[in-house]
């Protein structure tokens, strides 16, 4: 494999080689791949390659999909990505794409609006989004890519997929991913039918560009974190968590399955105090309530954002959702907050918030409803649940390396909706509430009492039916 010579060895091969030679070896991915880019050999129904970041994963599916299609006669592959801007950008038209790969004469025709790809031997393909997974539930397959599958947020999509692939002898799918401890990949790696193929970003160090060794490798390296994207580590909970896994899970609405009727809807902000690159992100939730007191994650489109983007994201939201209000966290930017949200709508119901307790005390009680069973995610929610599971009860921000901003809209949205308020946030109407539920209605007058034989006496018997 030439990626595995060493630079001395890699130039002599070059100079003995012919150019006929070199363009025939040029698309050889045989020859260009490391040994553990490439897809197995023998008989596999599915090929789960867990790597990190910058390892060549988007490469080495794509490989494996051109020589299905080239040398093992697929016809009808799907190719499904977290959104249909992911499969586009990436699967099809990233560096690594099936676009930019093989001969030029055995390159697909890409047709953006039918979302295919067609071979000159007449196969097609058909891109994908895990975030409608009904739109698998017709088609049929003989071969499949998915990428990125530990962040899909409707993780029913591969269910969908699988019933899916049917056509031909042989059908098989290739998975590419960052690993998570989530429920989709472990119960991949315990399908006997499945060949795992393991890699780190190091493999990758000869092609990654030196700023990134030095900026983000060396940020990260150690860290439990860059455990997870670098190393491609399977990470078990986090000790002391509020949150785990199998919590989430136990209590995550299917995809499938109407929700109740919601009461009350509310958009959740926990704006960051700065913008570009290196900045917090904004958190941007959105959770409802039903009639029995149960809640239910709609949305998470935190992100970094200026501040008129982060309103306008919000108020889309707040309308998409027709919510009751937006909940807005003004600590640090006081009304700052408010004022930027009126300038995108001033019509808009808003409810400001202010954190005179530490988040930790804050997520406690949100925490207890999960376990009670009475906070459902309607979907994934990947980066939101990764910093759940990494909230510890004495949490450090620099030590996790994260600012859970995604957390805190959570907890500010679930508070809102279905948290009692305690004294000293909202003390004048939780007095009044408490006030009110203690108060004892007045007592009845007593009755008179008549000497028997007396008029007003028949009359009292005579009322009484007697």
């Amino acid at each position: 494999m030439l990626a595995s010579l060493p630079p001395e060895q890699l130039a002599t091969f070059l100079k003995r080689t012919s150019d006929r030679e070199l363009e025939t070896i040029e698309h050889d991915w045989g020859w260009w791949g490391r040994p553990n880019q490439q897809a197995p050999k023998g008989d596999w129904r599915t090929w789960l390659l867990l790597a990190g970041r910058g390892f060549g994963k988007t490469r080495s599916g794509a490989e494996c999909i051109r020589d299905q299609v080239i040398h093992h006669g697929r016809r009808r592959i799907a190719l499904v990505a977290p959104t249909a801007a992911d499969a586009r950008d990436v699967m099809v038209e990233g560096e690594s794409g099936l676009l930019a790969i093989g001969p030029p004469q055995q390159r697909p025709q890409y047709e953006p609006t039918k979302r295919r790809l067609t071979w000159p031997n007449g196969a097609i393909a058909t891109t994908y989004s895990a975030d409608e997974p009904e739109r698998l539930r017709g088609p049929q397959h003989d071969a499949a890519w998915c990428d990125e599958i530990a962040s899909w947020r409707y993780p029913e999509a591969w269910d969908m997929l699988m019933f899916g692939l049917r056509l031909g002898p042989d059908p098989r799918v290739v998975v590419t991913t960052t690993p998570k401890p989530i429920k989709i990949i472990r119960e991949l790696i315990a399908d006997p039918t499945t060949v795992i193929t393991r890699g780190s970003t190091y493999d990758n160090r000869a092609n990654l560009a030196p700023a990134f060794l030095q900026q983000i490798v060396r940020k990260y390296e150690g860290t439990r974190l860059g455990r997870q994207e670098l190393n491609a580590e399977i990470l078990d909970d986090v000790p002391g968590a509020l949150w785990s896994r199998a919590l989430i899970e136990e209590t995550r609405w299917p995809v499938h399955r109407n929700i109740p009727d919601l009461v009350r809807i509310v958009v959740a902000i926990d704006p960051a105090v700065s913008t570009g690159e290196d900045a917090d992100e904004t958190g941007i939730v959105v959770a409802g309530k039903d009639a029995d007191g149960h809640g239910y994650v709609l949305a998470d489109q935190s992100g970094r954002y200026p501040p008129t983007e982060w309103a306008r994201t919000a108020i889309a939201l707040y309308r998409q959702h027709n919510a009751d209000r937006i909940v807005a966290e003004v600590n640090n930017g006081g009304d700052m907050v408010e004022a930027t949200i009126r300038m995108v709508d001033p019509n808009v119901s808003y409810n400001k918030v202010h954190a005179s307790r530490g988040k930790v005390i804050r997520a406690e009680p949100v925490a207890a409803l999960y376990e009670q069973g009475r906070i459902h995610h309607v979907g994934a929610f990947p980066t939101l649940e990764d910093q759940q599971c990494a909230f510890t009860t004495d949490f450090d921000r620099k030590a996790a390396g994260f600012s859970p901003d995604r957390v805190d809209a959570l907890v500010w949205a679930m508070s809102d909706l279905l948290v009692e308020p305690m004294p000293g946030e909202g003390h004048f109407e939780y007095m009044r509430q408490r006030a009110a539920a203690l108060k004892k209605p007045p007592p009845e007058p007593p009755k008179p009492v008549y000497a028997p034989g007396s008029l007003e006496y028949e009359r009292q018997q005579a009322e009484k039916g007697e």
